[in-house]
């Protein structure tokens, strides 16, 4: 049986290179998940594929999956003006934070 502390969720936030294009997921394996982002399979239909959304600017961790599965369809409701305040509040030059991950 695994412990709290065993599990890791991740609701994250991607863009473009632009940063006009906003992607929200979650995941138990973030490293791994941005890879797939970011080497989607040929003539892939996915959103972050179709929009070149690859640059994690926003991610929280949860240690429940059901508590990370809520959070994310909150954010998913958020207005762009309120997920663009969540981003800016704890990266404020929205920098891609892939390389920290």
């Amino acid at each position: 049986m695994k412990t709290i502390g065993d599990h890791n969720y991740y609701v994250y936030i991607l863009t473009n290179k632009n940063k006009t294009v906003l992607y929200i997921g979650v995941t138990n394996s973030i490293k791994e998940r941005l890879y797939f982002h970011n080497n989607p399979e040929p003539f892939s239909k996915a959103f972050t594929a179709k929009y070149n959304c690859f640059y994690l600017v926003y991610y929280e961790h949860f240690f429940e999956v059901a508590n990370a599965i809520k959070r994310e369809k909150e954010l998913k409701g958020w207005s762009r003006k309120k997920k663009e305040h969540l981003i800016t509040h704890t990266n404020p030059d929205w920098k891609f934070l892939n390389d920290n991950i």
